[in-house]
């Protein structure tokens, strides 16, 4: 169920991977997708097996992902139910921000001066578009001077071949993301991208990514195309015990 799990603080936070849940094949096993060819029953079910596990009794609040850099920001009073917004921030207690990927780069980030946590995903569009930076500062807007962020599985920059024209168009804006696939072409490590963001925004990292390409245990688009499922990276703060 877990790629990986830990504590930081007041938060518990994860990376899943493809085992512990009820999808048939092609998806077998935790296909936490919304949408595609997969059952939608069974995909209800493999998000209540991982909420039930991972935070019994807290309330999910995922997202309508539009590769953007929007960033909902969820309050007590307010909306819980699937923002359009590819990142999200809360002070809440007992309230899961879930992200989605199956090759791009989930981000967990915890504040634990104010209080605070927040997830992000962030492929190509999303690495330009910024949805990283902004999550930081809307984490700092709220006064927090420590955060730390842990970068997820994602397709590395020797498996994810692009057009050399939307290389250059990337990595001029991101140059950490320039790369090159095992066999010699052009390509972008959008994990490169994102940690070099964060640390420009004075984030400590905690990198624990493996490929999804080259992972048989995780999901991966770039290797399954249509018959993929996704994976996810959830975080929470606790509640009273």
């Amino acid at each position: 169920m877990y790629a990986f799990r830990t504590r930081h603080g007041p938060a518990d936070l994860c990376f899943t991977d493809r085992f512990g849940g009820v999808s048939a094949p092609p998806y077998d096993e935790l296909n936490l997708a919304v949408a595609g060819e997969d059952d939608q029953v069974a995909g209800r079910r493999n998000t209540r097996l991982l909420l039930d596990d991972f935070a019994p009794g807290a309330e999910l609040c995922d997202l309508q992902q539009v590769h953007g850099a929007d960033v909902a920001v969820v309050e007590a009073d307010g909306p819980v139910a699937r923002p359009v917004a590819d990142a999200a921030v809360t002070r809440q207690a007992d309230v899961v921000l879930m992200v989605r990927v199956a090759d791009c780069v989930p981000v967990l980030f915890v504040a634990p001066e104010t209080g605070a946590v927040a997830a992000a995903h962030c492929g190509r569009p999303g690495l330009l578009a910024g949805v990283v930076p902004r999550t930081i500062d809307t984490l700092r807007a709220w006064g927090d001077a420590s955060i730390t962020a842990w970068v997820g599985p994602h397709v590395c920059g020797a498996c994810y071949e692009v057009p050399a024209a939307m290389q250059d168009e990337v990595a001029t804006a991101v140059p950490a993301a320039r790369a090159t696939t095992s066999w010699g072409t052009p390509s972008l490590d959008i994990g490169a991208g994102v940690r070099a963001q964060l640390e420009e925004g004075g984030v400590t990292v905690v990198d624990v990514s493996r490929c999804t390409r080259e992972s048989g245990d995780l999901y991966s688009y770039r290797r399954d195309r249509d018959r993929a499922g996704r994976l996810a990276g959830l975080v929470r703060l606790r509640g009273p015990a």
